[in-house]
């Protein structure tokens, strides 16, 4: 087994890319409110929010356990609604040297798509690739898009 992994997905939204990145972006702490049976609480704890280099503590349930975990947002583009987070502390430095969260909101003709990468370094080569995670990745997604869509007109 390889320590650097990779996986990548796409979910295919019926809310714009750039209401979508404005929650991932601006309104993180909004998450806890949309998507409540995965994320419980995201907090910033330093920065502003949005902000490259600001400190955001996500209060998570996954794979069946209560989770925290810290992350630094490292980039912003809003022009390509994308952004950047890496993981600083909490339960996935129990298992992954280094961990990241690429986010990019593509637009579309009707909707967009959310491209999940995600880049980690195991601790070792027994630790299996974090196909749960993008899995919750794909649900929260799924969530906020549900939430964006409320109220509006769209099928």
């Amino acid at each position: 087994m390889d320590r650097f992994g990779k996986l990548e997905t796409d979910v295919h939204i019926r809310a714009s890319a750039s209401k979508f990145h404005e929650i991932l972006h601006k309104r993180t702490h909004h998450i806890s409110n949309v998507s409540t049976d995965k994320v419980h609480g995201v907090d910033l704890l330093e920065g502003e929010w949005g902000e490259v280099g600001s400190i955001i503590c996500w209060r998570y349930f996954h794979d069946g356990k209560a989770r925290v975990t810290k992350e630094r947002i490292e980039a912003v583009d809003k022009q390509n609604n994308s952004i950047t987070f890496t993981v600083i502390e909490g339960d996935l430095t129990e298992k992954y040297k280094s961990f990241k969260f690429n986010i990019q909101c593509i637009p579309k003709e009707k909707g967009s798509v959310i491209h999940w990468v995600l880049e980690y370094e195991k601790l070792h080569d027994e630790i299996p690739d974090s196909h749960s995670m993008l899995q919750f990745c794909v649900e929260m997604s799924k969530d906020i898009d549900a939430h964006l869509m409320e109220g509006s007109e769209e099928p």
